[in-house]
């Protein structure tokens, strides 16, 4: 899959996010290595068990079998933005996907006027994670 669709996958995936605590919005895009798409979005509930959007694709995911993953995309911002914000995954979700993942495995974040798009694996967003 192009990561151009991918983004837009990711933009169509923050539309249906639940964020009535934070009100910021966010959509992600895993692909596999087999150019499979996993969207997700934040799901916000007034408990501590909200779930972002990159754990929400990876479950998917991983509910359906899936093992190998290329990349994720995040995109993210206020519900009516309409330019994004520069929307990295939480420590949570960084250490999540660790466990699932490869040491390359890329995570793009999509952001700003012209869709600027900035590229980084999993170590370099968690340098020091562990794996059981």
């Amino acid at each position: 899959m192009e990561l151009k669709n991918a983004i837009e996958i990711a933009k169509q995936a923050r539309l249906y996010a639940r964020a009535s605590v934070s009100n910021y919005y966010v959509g992600a895009c895993l692909v596999t290595k087999s150019g499979k798409a996993y969207p997700g979005c934040n799901i916000e509930n007034s408990g501590i068990q909200s779930i972002c959007a990159e754990r929400t694709a990876f479950v998917k995911a991983l509910s359906e079998g899936e093992n190998d993953f290329s990349y994720i995309v995040v995109v993210g911002g206020n519900k009516d933005a309409l330019i994004l914000d520069n929307c990295l995954p939480c420590g949570y979700c960084r250490q999540f996907m660790n466990d699932f993942v490869d040491n390359d495995f890329k995570i793009y974040a999509c952001f700003g006027e012209n869709d600027t798009v900035e590229e980084y694996t999993i170590a370099d967003l968690l340098p020091h994670g562990f794996k059981l």
